[in-house]
């Protein structure tokens, strides 16, 4: 690779980071919903022909953002999970869920953007998957390696539940037990409820220990798949 054409490709990851950092900004003083290619242009002192060379619409810059925010929870669920080593699979499981509430309580806007209100008028690409699904790979990975170990210990499954039970497991963790998939869907929409109450302020006045209350609760999901 030339010098010139190497020393292209920095300029341009700097000015990348730089028009991303700017956004992230803006989504903290304005919202996900204000974000303007035009504003972050003038803010960065660039005319907006120039900016859209890198972004050529506001979507592609929240997607961007939206990825990024989800490769930087899903990081800190797999830092925390190898730091857990051979601990139990509850404790393993509690441990990832701390690790996210920790990430959201740190990037509280970055958060808001992939787990809070929806942007009007967006709807995220195909290509926001692999990175949303980390988080919950991660998990799922937990009740597989449980299973293989000391095993699940899971409630009988509903009758009127089965066939979506099937359906759910065939779509993200064909290689588990059908009752195991409800219980997974259940225990992540608890896990983010849990964390969006906390960052939002429904907690105000009701929980004051809230760490203790988050480990209590993220246990009890734990052993909601099956986990013991």
């Amino acid at each position: 690779m030339s010098t010139a054409h190497s020393a292209r490709a920095r300029a341009r990851i700097e000015v990348t980071a730089a028009i991303k950092d700017e956004a992230r900004r803006q989504l903290a003083a304005e919202g996900a919903a204000k974000l303007s290619l035009r504003a972050v242009a003038r803010e960065l002192g660039m005319v907006s022909s120039a900016l859209y060379r890198y972004f050529p619409s506001r979507d592609d810059l929240l997607t961007a953002l939206i990825i990024d925010a989800y490769d930087s929870v899903g990081e800190a669920a797999e830092t925390a999970l190898g730091a857990a080593g051979d601990a139990d699979p509850v404790e393993r499981w509690t441990v990832v869920c701390e690790a996210v509430r920790t990430w959201a309580l740190a990037h509280p806007h970055e958060y808001a953007l992939i787990y809070g209100t929806p942007i009007p008028g967006y709807v995220a690409p195909e290509t926001t998957v692999p990175a949303a699904a980390r988080v919950a790979l991660v998990l799922i990975g937990i009740v597989r390696d449980a299973r293989m170990g000391p095993g699940l210990d899971l409630p009988p499954l509903p009758a009127d539940l089965e066939a979506e039970a099937e359906r759910m497991a065939a779509d993200f963790a064909s290689d588990l037990p059908p009752a195991v998939a409800p219980a997974l869907v259940a225990a992540w929409a608890q896990l983010f409820g849990l964390i969006g109450f906390e960052l939002f302020g429904q907690f105000h006045r009701v929980v004051e220990e809230r760490e203790a209350f988050f480990r209590n609760a993220a246990r009890h999901l734990a052993h909601g798949v099956g986990l013991s």
